[in-house]
């Protein structure tokens, strides 16, 4: 088995590059969903949260807006408390799906799509890294249509996560592989295609 780590900024396009990959016949997991797992009612991540950041991040059905959630954890400068509560709990699950994946599949690239693998010093858990990037320009239009908001309401969300994360210069100088997704989605494909060959003939190589 291959572990490898798919991140990259906001909006780089990482969900359309991980799906890529998993029509290559890589086996994907989204951290996103993980994290929507766990702040789920009852779950410990929840009970956590709501007490650390009060009931102001509570929608009317009483589970967790993660917009509100977002927005006090960026606005207040508490990223990082956020982060100490829910990345234990994530690394957890993907442990366990990686080890689940390995008894399915012994020689799969077992992979994980996640916003902030290196930014919380995650690079050692994973074979190899994959970074995707494209132009900041593209971040803020791709942002605006995927939340259904103006231009100017998705430029001001782009920057304001942007400024926890590393840049896409940082990000890639410590990567195996970069996919740029600034181009047409027949260009990113090829990348990811040429990427994915090495990363399955590394699956299967045998143990030395």
């Amino acid at each position: 088995m291959l572990h490898v780590g798919l991140t990259g900024g906001l909006a780089c396009g990482k969900s359309t590059v991980a799906k890529m990959f998993a029509e290559l016949g890589a086996q994907v997991i989204d951290a996103d969903q993980i994290v929507h797992d766990l702040y789920r009612r009852g779950e410990p991540v929840y009970h956590q949260l709501v007490e650390k950041f009060g009931k102001g991040i509570l929608a009317e059905d009483g589970e967790i807006d993660r917009g509100r959630l977002a927005t006090v954890a960026f606005d207040d400068g508490r990223v990082q408390e956020l982060n100490r509560i829910v990345h234990p709990a994530v690394v957890a699950r993907q442990r366990e799906w990686m080890t689940e994946a390995a008894i399915r599949q012994p020689n799969v690239v077992a992979m994980v799509e996640a916003a902030l693998i290196l930014e919380a010093g995650g690079k050692s858990r994973y074979d190899k890294i994959v970074v995707v990037i494209c132009k900041p320009e593209q971040k803020v239009l791709r942002y605006a249509v995927r939340a259904n908001c103006g231009e100017a309401i998705a430029r001001e969300e782009v920057e304001r996560r942007t400024k926890v994360q590393m840049t896409d210069i940082q990000k890639a100088a410590l990567a195996d592989y970069v996919v740029d997704n600034s181009g047409t989605l027949e260009q990113t494909r090829r990348q990811v295609e040429n990427i994915y060959k090495e990363l399955e003939a590394l699956a299967t190589r045998p143990a030395k």
